[in-house]
């Protein structure tokens, strides 16, 4: 007889996925969403200005990215194509803004680009909203 309480473990997978969507997100809301929202004048005359659309053309998408993307994620909600402004803004930084920068120096922003883009790929897994409230267990092989 198969013990019982192995019907209320989560697969590692979709706990493995909920873990990077929440650190990532989380992570990134922090380091740079929030400070962008709470510092915006400030924020406005540092920004980085790479295709010269002026600083609030380019400090609103990267909030826009930073903030409410993640808040998605984090929910499992609309999670790939949350992810797509993420990367795109973190492939403008990586590539236009500090092009100069080496692997090191730029390791925050590669290992963002890792997470988002894997959750992109992979979607959130079972662990989110949208799934609902009632999950099927399957028996057998998955």
């Amino acid at each position: 007889m198969k013990n019982s309480s192995a019907l209320f473990i989560p697969p590692r997978i979709d706990l493995g996925l909920f873990f990077l969507r929440l650190t990532g997100s989380l992570l990134l809301l922090h380091v740079h969403g929030l400070p962008k929202v709470f510092h915006f004048s400030e924020e406005l005359t540092r920004i980085e200005d790479p295709f010269g659309m002026g600083p609030y053309m380019s400090l609103i998408p990267a909030i826009f990215a930073e903030v409410i993307c993640p808040i998605f994620i984090i929910l499992g909600v609309g999670t790939r194509l949350a992810c797509l402004p993420i990367i795109g803004v973190l492939l403008v930084a990586m590539l236009f803004v500090h092009p100069g920068w080496s692997i090191a120096e730029g390791q925050f922003g590669w290992l963002l680009l890792i997470i988002f883009t894997t959750l992109a790929i992979t979607g959130p897994g079972k662990w989110r909203i949208a799934a609902g409230h009632h999950q099927e267990v399957r028996h057998g092989a998955s």
